[in-house]
């Protein structure tokens, strides 16, 4: 996390956090939970691959104020493993600090356990008391949900099945028909408006490092740029650890090429730290499993993955070089699949899934509906009576099934014709005849 400067806020405030969840910034080494030996080998670590660092820049670079770090900085001259190349005279918070010989060979020695070298990790204790602080239960409201799907065209019964789920925070099992959205749904889940959490850079167990940040995933909010301090601040003026980072409850999503090693700590062997799960990472938030059973093993080995986090709360992880941690899963679990609820399990593993709801075909006032509204986020006027004829001679008299993705298909052919044959930019019978040819196969082959 990067420094703060209060006279130059990122506009717009904050939403409010409870204070029992806020990390409050360390006033001392024992407040931090970590081992002075661990963060004598981070900061000898850092100034090693910067070659060179002031001492507020060790502040930024570790997440940590400067007076907890500047009497080991003191220690480490003192043992003639640092030298203070230039000052600027106000301090050692000014003073750029290097490696001397013997730091370089000692930080060579640190290197044979990792080279981890971000902000100072936050110990499993620690963060698992926030995780627990920041579960959502009976928080979502039927104006939030509504709010959250008003781009899509639902039916109040969807409204009635997927509130429940979302507001137990349980796992949630989509299946039905390819097409009907539920992918679509599942991410509309992340539009709830929803108080921000806080998530560690990485964590600490048994001299382990477990990076959980992930750019891909994380979206960092209140972030400020400031020169003097290592601590965040909020436009409120509230500060909170720098070990942390303020950020939007995660929503992670896989498909099928998720395999069980990637629900599993990853061990990296060139820095020799771990890399956090999908279900880590998307903890305090949502984690969508994708196309359920048409992953490279089967739905009863995911599942059976599942089975004990989810009836406990609790997930457990074991490390390489021998050792294992229990982690709290307030993670959203939601699966999603075109199969067959039959064709993933049988009764004893669908029970362990709490939540099941078919994602029925749309009836055709929906499809009208979807298509109507298509049309207008493309701005395509559709020409005087050719829906009625088209649903007729396309859906009615072939029985053949709408999709909630229908529309936006044909639609999407349609203006790609329209373009290419540079033709008036109306939706006419024939552009739409051209269209349905070209979006769906046939199964009348010639002789």
């Amino acid at each position: 996390m990067e420094a703060v400067d209060s006279q130059t806020p990122q506009a717009g405030a904050l939403p409010p956090v409870p204070d029992e969840v806020w990390p409050h910034v360390p006033a001392t080494l024992a407040d931090t939970g970590l081992s002075e030996t661990l963060l004598q080998q981070l900061i000898l670590k850092v100034i090693y691959f910067r070659g060179e660092a002031l001492g507020r820049d060790l502040g930024k670079a570790l997440g940590l104020n400067f007076s907890l770090i500047e009497p080991l900085l003191e220690y480490f001259k003192q043992q003639h493993l640092l030298m203070v190349k230039r000052s600027s005279g106000i301090g050692p918070i000014s003073a750029s600090f290097a490696l001397t010989d013997q730091g370089r060979v000692l930080v060579g020695k640190y290197m044979e356990t990792n080279t981890y070298a971000g902000k100072a990790p936050v110990p499993l204790e620690q963060y698992s008391a926030v995780v627990s602080l920041q579960k959502r239960r009976n928080w979502l409201t039927k104006a939030k949900l509504q709010k959250a799907f008003e781009h899509m065209v639902i039916s109040p019964d969807l409204i009635a099945q997927v509130g429940p789920a979302v507001n137990a925070g349980r796992s949630f099992l989509l299946y039905g028909q390819p097409g009907n959205g539920k992918t679509y749904l599942a991410e509309a889940l992340f539009r709830i408006e929803s108080d921000p959490i806080f998530i560690p850079y990485a964590i600490e167990s048994h001299g382990q490092i477990v990076q959980i940040y992930d750019p891909l995933y994380h979206q960092r909010i209140g972030d400020f740029d400031g020169e003097e301090s290592s601590i965040w601040i909020v436009p409120e003026g509230d500060q909170f650890d720098g070990r942390w980072f303020m950020a939007k409850r995660p929503f992670i999503v896989s498909g099928g090429e998720l395999n069980l090693d990637m629900l599993d700590l990853s061990f990296r062997p060139d820095s020799k730290i771990y890399d956090a799960p999908f279900q880590l990472k998307a903890n305090n938030g949502i984690y969508l499993i994708d196309d359920f059973g048409r992953q490279k093993v089967s739905p009863a080995e995911v599942l059976n993955r599942w089975i004990v986090p989810m009836e406990r709360g609790v997930d457990y992880y074991s490390f390489i070089q021998g050792g294992k941690i229990s982690v709290p899963l307030e993670t959203f679990l939601i699966f999603s699949t075109n199969l067959r609820p039959n064709q993933i399990g049988d009764e004893a593993f669908l029970r362990r899934i709490q939540y099941k709801m078919y994602v029925r075909n749309p009836t055709e006032l929906e499809y009208m509906e979807i298509f109507r509204n298509y049309c207008q986020g493309k701005e395509l006027p559709v020409a005087s009576g050719v829906m009625p004829v088209f649903l007729d001679r396309c859906y009615r008299q072939p029985k053949k099934p709408m999709r909630r993705c229908q529309p936006r298909d044909l639609i999407d052919h349609a203006i790609d014709l329209i373009q290419f044959q540079r033709l008036p930019y109306l939706l006419t019978a024939e552009v739409l005849e051209h269209a349905y040819a070209s979006t769906f196969v046939t199964d009348q082959y010639e002789d």
